[in-house]
């Protein structure tokens, strides 16, 4: 079976398609009923090299080899800026067709990760089911809900979420709030869905705790294991920096707050004119780690872990927290709570209640602590592991 994976940057990437894209070949490379074709970007944001992905083999200027998936490279203007993601969907969605026919591939299926090119999808429907193929569809989160969007693209996004559900054979939902507000939503087409959530891992970091990686990135940010808390995620409004930054600040913790995130000028300096976070010393903002055992280690070695995602369905940031950070706490929405049930604490965006929460937590005994770590780790073996997805996946796909 054919399958094309279209809306991915890149593989292995900092996001959370790239990784799961990752992760589904890797656990499916040694599958022989499927066979996967990737796009991935050939250039500017989120693009990756694939010189840096292990075992990957390149085979031109526009293809290479990885997981023993084909993934070809678009190359995409960069003066589209925000367009850009639509575009290159388009243009992975066109070069996927013109593939199939070349190449008489029957019953292709086509795996649309998000949903960006509404407009575009009646069309593309139609010449995937000419050719005997079909269309699945990743709706993801909200995206009409971002913050970052102006009052006309959130219209737009809406707009284009409805047309790719009208026009999908099937909606794999990542999360049972997203499937509901899909059937909910769009009753009306009778969408057919099934839920597939994330994966996740719960294997120890390969660094030793001494490992000169792991410390010498401490000593560069003038760390201690255990006395910091942490955040991994993309810099946008809607993961709540502000509010995780000013309750930090409002707290009485003697722990630093570790931010891993994405650069984004603007944002940090709106913040800080809000915030004035620079002033606060235990406020860190220490760039990307794209090394996955590193990044691994240093969820293991946090005091406690911080999830402030309100829009978007399983978040994969989760998923590691959980799998790796003892205590974690969580904005209280639907989200976070269908996948962390009771291993995690609660925190609204109230003026003082997640610092409130922080100094609660500094003050757990380390046995309660351990408890909330082994519920975190049992409640991702028992739903999300990656073994437990690519099953799935499989069955879904052959």
């Amino acid at each position: 079976q054919h399958v094309f994976i279209i809306g991915s940057k890149s593989m292995g990437a900092y996001g959370g398609y790239e990784t799961f894209v990752d992760k589904l070949t890797e656990y499916h490379q040694n599958n022989p009923n499927i066979k996967y074709h990737v796009a991935c970007k050939a250039n500017g944001s989120g693009a990756r090299d694939e010189s840096s992905l292990p075992g990957a083999v390149t085979i031109n200027d526009h293809e290479f080899e990885y997981h023993n998936a084909d993934c070809f490279k678009i190359v995409v203007p960069e003066w589209l800026k925000s367009a850009q993601a639509i575009y290159y969907d388009v243009k992975s969605i066109e070069y996927s067709i013109s593939y199939i026919k070349k190449n008489h591939i029957e019953h292709p299926i086509l795996y649309i990760l998000a949903c960006r090119i509404g407009p575009w999808m009646p069309h593309f429907y139609s010449e995937i089911h000419k050719l005997g193929g079909k269309v699945y569809l990743n709706p993801d989160g909200h995206e009409w809900r971002r913050q970052k969007w102006s009052a006309p693209v959130r219209k737009y996004w809406k707009e284009s979420e409805r047309l790719m559900v009208k026009h999908t054979d099937l909606a794999i939902c990542d999360s049972k709030n997203i499937e509901k507000y899909i059937r909910k939503e769009y009753s009306n087409y009778h969408p057919k869905t099934v839920y597939i959530a994330y994966g996740s891992e719960t294997r120890k970091s390969k660094l030793k705790d001494d490992d000169p990686k792991f410390i010498s990135w401490l000593d560069k940010h003038e760390l201690k294991p255990f006395q910091y808390y942490l955040v991994v995620g993309r810099f946008v409004p809607e993961n709540n920096y502000e509010t995780m930054i000013r309750e930090f600040m409002r707290s009485h913790s003697k722990k630093d707050f570790v931010i891993i995130t994405t650069k984004n000028d603007s944002f940090l300096k709106q913040l800080d004119e809000k915030l004035h976070f620079t002033s606060d010393s235990r406020i860190k903002f220490v760039g990307t780690v794209y090394n996955s055992e590193l990044l691994k280690k240093i969820r293991e070695q946090a005091y406690g872990y911080f999830h402030g995602h309100e829009v978007g369905g399983t978040n994969p940031s989760l998923l590691e927290a959980l799998g790796s950070t003892k205590l974690n706490l969580l904005l209280d929405v639907g989200f976070n709570r269908e996948v962390a049930e009771d291993s995690a604490l609660y925190w609204n965006k109230g003026v003082g209640n997640l610092a409130s929460l922080i100094e609660q937590a500094d003050k757990m005994n380390p046995q309660d602590i351990e408890k909330m770590g082994n519920k975190a780790k049992a409640r991702i073996e028992t739903a999300y592991s990656w073994p437990f997805i690519a099953e799935q996946y499989s069955e879904v796909f052959v």
